[in-house]
């Protein structure tokens, strides 16, 4: 199993390269802001070629590139439709002091939908580079926000990819527009806290971490652990 990562853009969210091995096939998990060369570096260290693209939400952050390299290698992305919108108005999932550096960082660009759009929803299999990834709809921090497990090998434990759902130590904001604290704590209670203590949590920000440290450490969890 090889799982890659480097922060990606300003806001340093986490961009992943998943395969069974070097050699052959992968999947590339919420490709932001300038990730294209560092995908392209890990690609060519490797020795790997993409089969899809896997968005874990919206946000500019985690989607800025995934156009540019769906064109380039010909592959699907994947995102729940509930977030569909953002790919071609960032601006819309922000709150108006963020959306204001944006455009001024940025104009009026915006990355646009990639050509080869697959809409997931919760209960979803996704299959690719001979990985199957579970995914699960995690509203909250965006209405579309969802999470891929791998499906357990010999010898792995789960691995679970939360975008901004949940982080080492913290959880996802919910103040931009879309966001609902109430329903990102649902979403932590149905999707990762119903998980197992070493389910590996490979986030949007920051060091990986696990279910089981995040259950009895992180602050944001405590009124929810356990039910």
């Amino acid at each position: 199993m090889l799982i890659a990562a480097f922060p990606a853009g300003p806001l340093a969210a986490n961009c992943y390269v998943v395969a069974a091995d070097a050699d052959g096939p992968c999947v590339i998990v919420d490709p932001g802001q300038d990730a294209v060369d560092g995908v392209a570096k890990l690609l060519t260290e490797h020795r790997l070629t993409p089969e899809a693209i896997l968005l874990t939400h919206g946000h500019f952050d985690h989607v800025w590139s995934a156009a540019e390299l769906c064109e380039a290698h010909g592959v699907p992305v994947y995102l729940h439709p509930a977030d569909r919108a953002l790919l071609t108005d960032p601006a819309a999932g922000l709150d108006a002091g963020l959306a204001a550096q944006l455009s001024a960082l940025l104009g009026d660009t915006a990355p646009g939908e990639p050509a080869d759009l697959v809409e997931i929803a919760d209960g979803d299999s996704v299959t690719h580079a001979g990985l199957e990834f579970a995914v699960a709809h995690a509203p909250g921090h965006t209405p579309g926000s969802v999470t891929y497990a791998l499906t357990p090998g010999a010898g792995r434990p789960d691995i679970l990819f939360t975008g901004d759902l949940l982080f080492a130590g913290s959880i996802g904001r919910t103040d931009f527009p879309g966001g609902d604290h109430p329903t990102i704590l649902r979403s932590l209670d149905r999707v990762c806290l119903s998980r197992p203590d070493d389910t590996v949590v490979l986030p949007g920000h920051g060091p990986q971490t696990s279910i089981g440290r995040e259950r009895s450490g992180n602050p944001f969890l405590r009124g929810i652990t356990g039910r």
